[in-house]
């Protein structure tokens, strides 16, 4: 079963993310829509500036949706995809769902179990939320990633197919995971037990010598990412799994998800 022309997308949730992307698919919908029961105010605010019309809840938009474009904290995603499965229960005519979530492949596969593998389609942000060309991929697998690749022409989001396995776009999430958010994650080791050792200020002159890093730049910038290390270490679960499950060393995903964990629970304090 082919997507109508202009299809009813529904985003799964407009955080920041999901906001650009319901923005970037207008031009090709009947509408994209959200759901907004127990949703925040921050949120509603993003669907408001990105024009998406909102549904009560999930069980509409699931109702409604061709197309169903789940873009949620890493930790999240079995649970919204077991939600959309309740509210369709045996409904023959299934949306495409696309998880755009930061998981692992053994993830994609549970919720293709939970909606059916044909009506499945892996994808993986890389790049920040894309509101103009030239920042952004999403990159889709699975045997209809083509047709959600066609919904993003000319948008914001570059959209590029892998092919037609599930969980190929979300393990290169997960091997790109360890360059964008594990090898950030030592800063905040390397610093705390060089001042522990009282060796700070000649590990900070020595980075800039041998490697020309600025320390204090380089914890800076994990600074910046404080609010969202609870998603962070979600995240770092899930490339950990990924990593593992093909036999290769899982530790600097497990110690990166340590630390995005210990900075969440001390920004809460």
């Amino acid at each position: 079963m082919s997507l109508p022309p202009r299809p009813v997308i529904g985003i799964l949730h407009p955080g920041v993310m999901g906001a650009a992307m319901g923005s970037a698919l207008k031009r090709a919908a009947g509408a994209v829509i959200w759901a907004a029961a127990g949703r925040s105010v921050p949120t509603s605010k993003r669907a408001e500036i990105a024009d998406l019309v909102g549904v009560p809840d999930v069980a509409e938009l699931a109702r409604r949706s061709h197309v169903i474009i789940s873009i949620c904290p890493p930790h999240a995603a079995r649970a919204v995809a077991q939600e959309v499965a309740d509210a369709l229960g045996d409904r023959p005519d299934r949306p495409l769902y696309v998880d755009a979530n930061a998981v692992s492949p053994a993830t994609v596969d549970a919720i293709a179990d939970l909606l059916g593998a044909a009506h499945v389609v892996d994808g993986a942000v890389i790049g920040p939320p894309a509101w103009e060309r030239g920042t952004t991929v999403f990159w889709l697998s699975g045997a209809r990633a083509p047709e959600v690749a066609a919904l993003f022409e000319d948008s914001p989001f570059d959209a590029r197919t892998l092919g037609p396995d599930l969980g190929t776009a979300s393990a290169l999430k997960a091997c790109f995971g360890l360059h964008s958010k594990a090898m950030a994650a030592i800063w905040p080791v390397m610093s705390g037990a060089a001042e522990a050792y009282g060796v700070g200020d000649p590990l900070r002159s020595e980075l800039r010598r041998l490697a020309g890093v600025d320390l204090d730049a380089a914890l800076a910038g994990v600074d910046a990412a404080g609010a969202k290390a609870w998603r962070l270490s979600g995240e770092m679960d899930e490339a950990a799994d990924a990593i593992a499950a093909v036999g290769r060393p899982d530790g600097f995903s497990r110690a990166a998800a340590q630390v995005y964990r210990e900075r969440d629970q001390s920004s809460a304090t």
